[in-house]
C-alpha cells in the first residue's frame, strides 16, 4: 500500500473506519473483475493502491445516511431503557 495514496484518500475522506471500509469493498471488487474507475499505472498494481487512487482522485465517494444512524442510535437508547427496567423491576423487593 502506497502510504502517498492513502494519505491523498485520507484527505477525501477523513473518518478512518469509513475509508477502510470502503477501501476493502472496492478491493474485492476489483478482485472479482470490477472494472477500475482509473487506469492502472501497471499490470500488476496492487488492487487497494487503485481503490486508494479511485478515491483520491474524486471517482469513487462514500455516502452516509445519517437518518440510518440516528434511527440505530434512537434504537439502541430505547432498548438500553428497556433492559434497564427490566433488571430494576427484578430487585424491587
Amino acid at each position: 500500500m502506497d502510504s502517498k495514496l492513502l494519505k491523498a484518500a485520507h484527505e477525501k475522506i477523513p473518518s478512518v473506519p469509513v475509508l477502510v471500509n470502503l477501501i476493502s469493498k472496492r478491493e474485492r471488487e476489483l478482485i472479482n473483475g470490477a472494472k477500475p474507475l482509473v487506469r492502472p499505472q501497471s499490470l500488476d498494481e496492487d488492487k487497494c493502491d487503485i481503490a486508494l487512487r479511485e478515491v483520491a482522485e474524486g471517482k469513487l465517494i462514500a455516502e452516509v445516511d445519517f437518518d440510518a444512524i440516528a434511527k440505530a442510535e434512537e434504537a439502541k437508547t430505547k432498548w438500553s431503557a428497556a433492559q434497564s427496567m427490566n433488571v430494576n423491576t427484578l430487585f424491587a423487593d
